[in-house]
């Protein structure tokens, strides 16, 4: 993008043309994704622990919220970056301060998870999010048409992070209940914002980038698999199963990674409905394949007798965010794109994993499962759907 430049070398944060050709992540982007592969790798991790010691309903609660405070971090980001990226040292500097509270929350999530104290991770999580305010405030000097969009977005971002540091206040029973007002207000900021005016959304993009997270994601699902072979070589006596997990592991990760990447994502990102709704909608397959990890170590360790879980609720640990995944996936974005096969082959293979844990070989079923669903898309090709033009996909990239 070619603009001109201020004497302070910024350029004008001018709304990007949704329409750009050659648009794709950017450095700076994959730069920024690199410091949430610690974050999740740290929640996951958590979520892990908390597992095998059967402490399954707190697990799971901390781990929503605490993947809520990254995936929102890391989505509204994005977001903003496919609509007013300038790549100008100011855009960068304050990039860079939400990495920062990426890490600096990343450090708090233990504390979350065994003693449930929120306040490092929340305070990150703040600085992360009035970095943000600072930008769309920057873009409201020169946004054209989409000004009332983006002072919605600096306004609404920064009463609710006021908001998040005075539930600190709060006794525990309040704060929960806070947590939850507040998170629903975090979801309600965009909403309101994009009714008024919009900004421009660059589909490729955002499917790019949300595609390259997913990958993140499922790379911790690999790393759960090599951690199963290094056990293997340290458990003379159980070698073979802790291998069979591995090697079917790797299998159902490739399956994953062949689901979510068959059918076009950019037509599921036209017109805000569907648009919010592919971007909140990928909070459960993004959590479901930061849990898939979690559940696979979860196995390792009920194999070496390194846990307190029940065998069969461990074997559910993995297959519920199989499920999720796919059958969120498929709700997002493939049945607009499948024919009548596939959209009763797709979902009916997400709901049939739920029955591996009643079957006496771990994973095996779901792996022979997930390899039908994957020759059922090779068989057939995603159809020709022609996305509805977004609004904002009328405004040219500079203000006339």
């Amino acid at each position: 993008m070619n603009a001109p430049t201020s004497r302070y070398r910024l350029v004008p944060m001018w709304p990007r043309d949704p329409d750009e050709a050659g648009r794709t992540a950017s450095s700076l982007e994959l730069f920024f994704d690199l410091v949430f592969v610690i974050a999740v790798s740290i929640a996951s991790v958590q979520l892990h622990h908390q597992l095998t010691e059967a402490h399954l309903l707190d697990g799971i609660v901390n781990y929503a919220v605490v993947f809520f405070g990254i995936w929102w971090a890391w989505m509204n980001f994005t977001w903003f970056a496919t609509s007013f990226d300038t790549d100008d040292w100011l855009y960068r500097l304050l990039t860079i301060v939400q990495m920062g509270g990426v890490l600096v929350l990343a450090s708090g999530i233990q504390a979350a998870f065994e003693d449930q104290d929120y306040v490092v991770l929340m305070l990150a999580y703040v600085v992360m999010r009035i970095a943000l305010v600072a930008q769309w405030m920057r873009a409201s000097r020169s946004a054209g048409d989409t000004r009332r969009s983006t002072t919605t977005y600096a306004i609404g971002i920064a009463v609710v992070q006021m908001l998040w540091l005075a539930s600190l206040l709060l006794p525990a029973a309040a704060f929960w209940v806070a947590v939850i007002v507040l998170i629903g207000a975090e979801l309600a900021v965009p909403v309101a914002a994009e009714r008024r005016a919009g900004t421009p959304w660059h589909p490729h993009h955002l499917s790019e980038r949300f595609g390259l997270f997913t990958l993140i994601l499922l790379g911790e699902s690999l790393l759960a698999s090599a951690n199963a072979i290094i056990e293997a070589l340290h458990e003379g006596d159980t070698p073979g199963p802790l291998i069979r997990v591995a090697v079917l592991t790797l299998v159902v990760t490739a399956a994953l990674w062949w689901v979510y990447f068959w059918a076009p994502h950019h037509t599921a990102i036209s017109g805000l409905g569907l648009s919010l709704g592919y971007g909140y909608g990928h909070y459960f397959i993004f959590a479901a394949a930061g849990a898939l990890s979690a559940g696979i170590e979860a196995e390792v360790d009920v194999i070496t007798g390194h846990s307190e879980l029940d065998p069969v609720v461990a074997s559910f640990a993995y297959t519920i965010p199989i499920a999720v995944f796919i059958l969120g996936i498929w709700l997002l974005v493939m049945r607009r794109s499948a024919g009548s096969h596939i959209n009763i082959i797709v979902p009916v293979g997400g709901v049939l994993v739920l029955i591996d844990p009643l079957i006496p070989i771990p994973f095996a079923l779901t792996a022979v499962i997930l390899t039908g669903v994957v020759a059922a898309l090779i068989w057939q090709k995603p159809l020709n759907r022609t996305p509805q033009a977004h609004p904002a996909a009328l405004m040219t990239s500079t203000p006339k």
